[in-house]
């Protein structure tokens, strides 16, 4: 199918880095009517909020929820515990409204829209679907690149495109797509330098017998495709990756060029941080990482990032949900920094 006619450029993103805003902030932190530090992550969290808005006073307005869809031709490999099918039928389950991800974006005020990045299907029409399909799936990365660089690029611009026509200033990024597990522990093995074998979990539920069989599979596609020397980011992301992480790294480009607050999911999303972050280091003061999922490579994802998770609920179901689930902490950090009383106005004494 024909390509979008749009070459990706790496958009411009400022670092949040401001020594003297991080300073006043701290300082507004420091002399709430509390002991210091006693508010633990949500502390460090406002601190973030602030600097991403360049604001002693942030506010978080218009929350979005993007779920990136697409298929994957290493699936034919038995990678997976579900069909490819189930893809398809996911997506016309949360276009129907019947999703975990629809559950909490309703409960939590989310916006959401689905992106077809590459379902391996033909998707009806439908007002909360994006259609930016790339192409039907990926190619079997066992037997060749899972995608050419000109599509990789494509999507990169696509995510980058979604992104600039949402409202908000806050976005959370979900995705669906059978077998996604093994491009997301490909790309964290090559680009993290984490042994295949530790980034390679269960996925959907694979037994054991299956777990082996998959990190087979992925030992041989990883030297299938040697490392690219210098480092070709997205060269690897051709070979390794998928079409909805793909887009889903041009969606955090764009999210943080427009000093946006990014809130990441689990495995699938930390693997497109991962890639962004290799794109454009100065994407790492927009990423909230919400939550340390159930998949074995994701705590060694978070690790290599020295990232702290909000929440730990052994969830392993991505679509953004653990996003959401912890979106209260966002907004209890904002909520906090913005309402909460100083020592001084409250003529509480100090220590």
């Amino acid at each position: 199918m024909p390509l979008p006619d749009s070459a990706f450029s790496l958009p411009a993103i400022d670092s949040t880095a401001d020594a003297a805003l991080a300073a006043r902030l701290q300082h507004k932190i420091d002399y709430k009517t509390k002991p210091q530090g006693a508010l633990g992550a949500l502390e460090g969290l406002a601190l973030q909020l602030g600097l991403i808005q360049r604001s002693e006073s942030p506010a978080l307005h218009a929350p979005q929820m993007v779920v990136f869809a697409a298929d994957h031709g290493i699936a034919a490999e038995g990678v997976s515990a579900f069909p490819q099918a189930v893809t398809v039928q996911m997506v016309g389950n949360m276009l129907a409204g019947g999703a975990a991800i629809n559950v909490f974006a309703r409960q939590h005020g989310f916006a959401l829209q689905v992106v077809d990045a590459g379902v391996a299907a033909d998707l009806p029409a439908h007002p909360q679907l994006q259609a930016r399909k790339i192409a039907y799936g990926t190619q079997n990365l066992c037997v060749e690149p899972a995608m050419t660089r000109a599509q990789a690029e494509a999507a990169l611009t696509a995510g980058m495109q979604v992104v600039q026509a949402l409202p908000g200033n806050v976005v959370a990024f979900g995705e669906m797509g059978i077998a996604n597990t093994s491009p997301a522990a490909l790309l964290l093995a090559r680009l993290g330098g984490v042994d295949i074998l530790d980034a390679t979990g269960r996925g959907t539920g694979l037994n054991d017998a299956q777990l082996l069989h998959k990190q087979a599979v992925l030992t041989s596609a990883l030297a299938r495709h040697p490392a690219t020397e210098p480092l070709d980011v997205i060269g690897e992301l051709a070979a390794l990756g998928g079409l909805e992480i793909a887009m889903m790294v041009g969606a955090m480009l764009q999210a943080a060029s427009e000093r946006r607050a990014v809130l990441v999911d689990g495995f699938i999303a930390g693997a497109a941080a991962l890639v962004a972050l290799a794109l454009a280091p100065a994407v790492r003061g927009y990423l909230v990482f919400c939550h340390r999922s159930a998949e074995t490579g994701h705590r060694l994802l978070l690790a290599q990032l020295n990232a702290k998770p909000l929440l730990k609920l052994d969830l392993r179901l991505g679509e953004g949900t653990g996003a959401l689930l912890a979106w209260p902490l966002v907004q209890a950090a904002a909520n906090f920094l913005n309402e909460m009383a100083s020592f001084e106005s409250a003529g509480v004494s100090q220590q």
